[in-house]
């Protein structure tokens, strides 16, 4: 990207991040100045149900959210994508049911999509549908009472992700929760050469205390890619043109929020995706293949920056912080998580100055990571702490 295009995102993001930034102090109580610590509650794979009529996490979620509100630290919630599991349907006042729920928020929320709810939509267990070998066609799930599909759009991932882009994010720039931090989507920074950019309103990027986190929307399983909608023998070209259009904006995004933090002089980057992308899942590398080019802009866009750089993500749904830009680095986790190598997923880089907390999730009681940011500090990488960054777990049942 070239200067002039770098410099109209500054004066974006600026215009964009300044009013909530300067008016946190006034609003909510926590200590003024760029340089104070502030804290973020994490969380995600949450609500999820064991069936379609399991609602018992989704029942539970209001008092979860009670718990995140009566913590006077906390400043901002993210959510790293997945609103139920993927033996739930996919339907519109499901997502709606969701985005009421965030309402309650005391804090402004901010949301990167999951794979459940629009990249594997199509899948049976899901209430898409299948693929029948006779016909050549699709056999959607229909619901017995009204005789017709019960997910959204029969389950077309693209479909789903519209429903979620108008559920979740109708006015680019603007936050859930207490829809009190602005941001700067993708979708408000034209770019000429790439007008498609202006789709991915998901991916945002906003500024607290010196430190830049940005989304990019990059979903679990197979980036969407791997697995074959309804089970067909090949992917569509539909399927494919989604993966490729949507990772080529997503590694535009990266260049973007990495470009704004080197010239903006910023003392760290937090990245969220929902994609655990070294998570094989037992199956061979190639079903990760596909996230090789945005392991890779990380790789690259963290070593050039040469400051701490966390990655936080859900997916795979069970708790774990260690390095995998760094062979041999140390892992800690539950249930035996750091067992699996996560260097045959992906070429091994040597990046010391990055670190990821994949989030715990899917389970009761409810889990979110509280995380403080504390400015300047330099703290050592261990079970709790990297750079600025500390964090302990917060459960509420």
């Amino acid at each position: 990207m070239n200067r002039t295009f770098y410099a109209a995102a500054s004066l974006a993001l600026a215009m964009s991040v300044v009013p909530a930034t300067a008016a946190a102090g006034n609003e909510d109580g926590h200590t003024r100045g760029a340089r104070a610590p502030f804290t973020l509650a994490v969380y995600g794979d949450a609500p999820y149900g064991t069936s379609p009529s399991d609602t018992s996490e989704f029942q539970a979620t209001p008092m979860f959210i009670a718990s995140v509100n009566a913590d006077p630290d906390v400043s901002t919630v993210i959510h790293v994508g997945d609103i139920h599991s993927g033996k739930q349907y996919c339907t519109a006042g499901y997502d709606e049911s969701i985005a009421a729920l965030w309402k309650t928020f005391a804090d402004p929320l901010v949301y990167t999509p999951g794979d459940n709810e629009w990249a594997d939509c199509h899948k049976a267990g899901e209430g898409g549908g299948k693929y029948n070998t006779v016909t050549g066609q699709v056999d959607p799930v229909l619901d017995p009472a009204t005789g017709r599909p019960v997910d959204y759009a029969a389950g077309n991932p693209v479909a789903n992700l519209d429903l979620i882009r108008r559920t979740f994010f109708p006015e680019p720039g603007r936050t859930l929760g207490s829809g009190t931090l602005r941001v700067l989507s993708q979708a408000q920074l034209p770019n000429p050469a790439h007008p498609e950019d202006a789709t991915y309103v998901e991916n945002v990027l906003w500024v607290k205390n010196g430190t830049l986190f940005v989304t990019v929307n990059v979903p679990g399983g197979s980036n969407n890619d791997a697995d074959a909608w309804y089970g067909a023998p090949t992917a569509s070209q539909e399927q494919l043109d989604e993966s490729a259009r949507r990772t080529a904006a997503d590694l535009r995004w990266l260049n973007t929020a990495f470009g704004l933090a080197r010239i903006g002089g910023m003392s760290s980057v937090v990245v969220t995706t929902q994609a655990d992308m070294w998570d094989l899942d037992g199956k061979p590398a190639s079903h990760v293949a596909n996230y090789e080019p945005i392991v890779a802009s990380l790789a690259s866009h963290t070593a050039a920056f040469g400051k701490p750089v966390l990655l936080l993500m859900g997916d795979s749904h069970v708790y774990r912080s260690d390095n995998p830009l760094s062979q041999g680095a140390p892992c800690t986790g539950d249930a035996g998580v750091c067992s699996y190598d996560a260097w045959n997923s992906h070429p091994s880089y040597d990046v010391p100055n990055f670190h990821r907390i994949v989030v715990h999730g899917s389970t009761v009681p409810l889990e979110w990571l509280k995380l403080t940011v504390t400015p300047g500090a330099h703290n050592p990488t261990t079970d709790t702490s990297f750079g600025p960054f500390s964090w302990t777990r917060v459960t509420k049942s």
